[in-house]
């Protein structure tokens, strides 16, 4: 098959690769739609810590064309979405149900051949059918589960305030969980004035460009001088991470969900308030809880089949499987504003 293959840092090339046969609890499905991860990029660039070549993409889509034996309850033809986070099912936390926690994970899209390709075979346990949504909300699936786990974390209550920082595609979905979630205002805080005017159409209440304004004293402003309930951190920015901790009210919640990059340094007036104000604070990893994949998961599926998520608005590109490199380069590049960028192996030529 045709795939878009790692072979050094930042080096794709689209080559032939043989796909390994389908084991008995197994399938081997075709590739629709397959999203570009922020980490992909950070993880090709600075620290790719897998066997190489690799072939990337954990996002996608498709159909399935071949099955194992041993597979009874899935089809040949059937629309799935591909779970790439492969648990031991040994360990302490899984034999709990934490599977983000799990000690000893694979993961599709490095360890093993991912959606940047014409088509990957995966456990059978590692897809859930989609029934007639389309690939591309399909693709966005993995992400959504990102964010809807971050907000079950948090435990939003009905006409709570809260604030995001970083409104890429894991923030934006953030803020639609929020919304869901019954929360009464919400504040997008962001440097970019895209993301911004993006987060106003979205429905957010109030927005804040932390580069141009005073971002603590704004959301005071806002709060009439408590702060937020809620506080999400989508940006994987050290200093994001930092601010997260001076805007939250007494007994808030603080959600880290963004990468860490670097090193965090805190002032002392941004740690004091961890048990000043004796906030809670979060970490938010993956997604997947038990049943497997979890809740994240089958509420997605269920709120796109409702229609009452549209994740593939958050679609700003689509590249064939042959420029993933070129897709790649214009993230990296900063060559011009995006949101999520897809991977359609099915066309032929660039689309946007």
């Amino acid at each position: 098959m045709k795939a878009a293959v790692l072979h050094e840092r930042n080096k794709i090339k689209f080559e032939d690769v043989v796909l390994p046969e389908v084991k008995a609890d197994e399938v081997k499905i075709k590739v629709m739609a397959c999203g570009i991860c922020g980490s992909d990029t950070h993880k090709m660039q600075t620290r790719w810590n897998y066997p190489l070549p690799a072939v990337m993409g954990h996002e996608f889509s498709g159909v399935i064309v071949e099955k194992g034996e041993n597979v009874g309850h899935l089809s040949d033809g059937e629309r799935v979405v591909a779970i790439p986070f492969i648990p031991c099912g040994h360990c302490e936390y899984c034999e709990r149900g934490d599977y983000s926690l799990c000690e000893a994970y694979t993961m599709i899209g490095s360890v093993q051949y991912g959606g940047f390709a014409e088509y990957a075979v995966l456990p059978a346990k590692n897809v859930l059918s989609i029934g007639n949504l389309d690939f591309e909300n399909a693709a966005m699936i993995e992400p959504s589960a990102v964010a809807l786990h971050s907000v079950l974390n948090a435990a939003p209550k009905i006409g709570d305030q809260a604030a995001v920082f970083g409104i890429g595609t894991i923030g934006m979905l953030v803020i639609e969980w929020l919304k869901l979630a019954g929360v009464k205002d919400i504040i997008a805080i962001d440097i970019a004035p895209e993301k911004l005017i993006e987060a106003k159409k979205m429905g957010c209440n109030y927005t804040i460009n932390s580069k141009k304004e005073a971002m603590q004293e704004r959301v005071m402003e806002i709060t009439h001088g408590k702060g937020v309930d809620l506080v999400f951190e989508c940006a994987g920015s050290r200093f994001t991470q930092e601010q997260s901790l001076l805007i939250p009210k007494k007994k808030g919640k603080v959600a880290y969900v963004g990468i860490a990059y670097s090193d965090v340094t805190l002032h002392e007036k941004a740690f004091e308030n961890i048990f000043r104000r004796e906030l809670t604070v979060k970490g938010c990893w993956n997604s997947y809880t038990a049943p497997f994949p979890g809740r994240a998961w089958t509420a997605t599926i269920a709120m796109l089949q409702q229609k009452r998520l549209n994740l593939s608005a958050y679609i700003s590109h689509r590249f064939s499987l042959q420029e993933t490199q070129q897709a790649f380069d214009m993230m990296i590049n900063r060559e011009q504003p995006f949101n999520k960028v897809m991977i359609i192996p099915t066309i032929e030529v660039h689309e946007s």
